[in-house]
């Protein structure tokens, strides 16, 4: 007879049975209470990691709060990296998106609608780099011809996401982030 169970560590599998007594790790690197960016909705913070069932089969979820779109979401474990859900970037990661907020420009010569896309995709990712390349792209300073409103809205899109993270990493506050960052462009 094998027995399992899980140790007082949830990311601890105890498995025990004639002969046998290992443990092995579980993959489960969120913590309730800390924050994690899901590629399209962008920082929530893990408010639990439960079970359900659903179904008729048990399912270990990962319950993020999205506190500025007042939602909830509800992750399969067994999904959250197909899903893209993540941690909070490194400082280093973060220090490459703000370096390429300091680019020039690379406004391709297709379509709006193609670009429109491009620029989704790329936000929607969740690489803080990439979002960055949108900023910087889409920025417009004071003295420069209007944005079309798709335009802003993409480009507000990719502000609002980037500080986001950026405030939670430098653990500043958002308009404090969006400052910085707009600072960055500015230059």
């Amino acid at each position: 007879m094998v027995a399992l169970y899980l140790d007082t560590n949830p990311t601890e599998l105890i498995i025990q049975g004639k002969d046998m007594n290992k443990k092995i790790s579980v993959k489960n690197p969120f913590c309730s209470g800390e924050y994690v960016v899901y590629p399209a909705h962008g920082v929530g913070k893990v408010a639990d990691i439960t079970k359900q069932t659903v179904a008729g089969s048990e399912l270990e979820l990962i319950v993020v709060n999205f506190a500025k779109d007042k939602m909830t979401l509800r992750i399969p474990m067994s999904k959250a990296e197909t899903t893209g859900l993540r941690k909070i970037s490194e400082e280093s990661t973060m220090s490459d998106a703000l370096a390429t907020l300091k680019g020039k420009a690379k406004v391709k010569k297709v379509m709006w609608s193609r670009r429109a896309q491009e620029y989704e995709n790329k936000i929607n990712s969740g690489s803080p780099v990439a979002i960055a390349e949108v900023i910087r792209d889409l920025y417009r300073s004071e003295n420069l011809a209007e944005q079309s409103y798709s335009e802003r809205q993409i480009y507000e899109q990719a502000l609002d996401r980037l500080a986001n993270e950026y405030a939670v990493c430098e653990n500043i506050a958002p308009a404090e982030a969006t400052s910085k960052i707009l600072s960055i462009l500015a230059k």
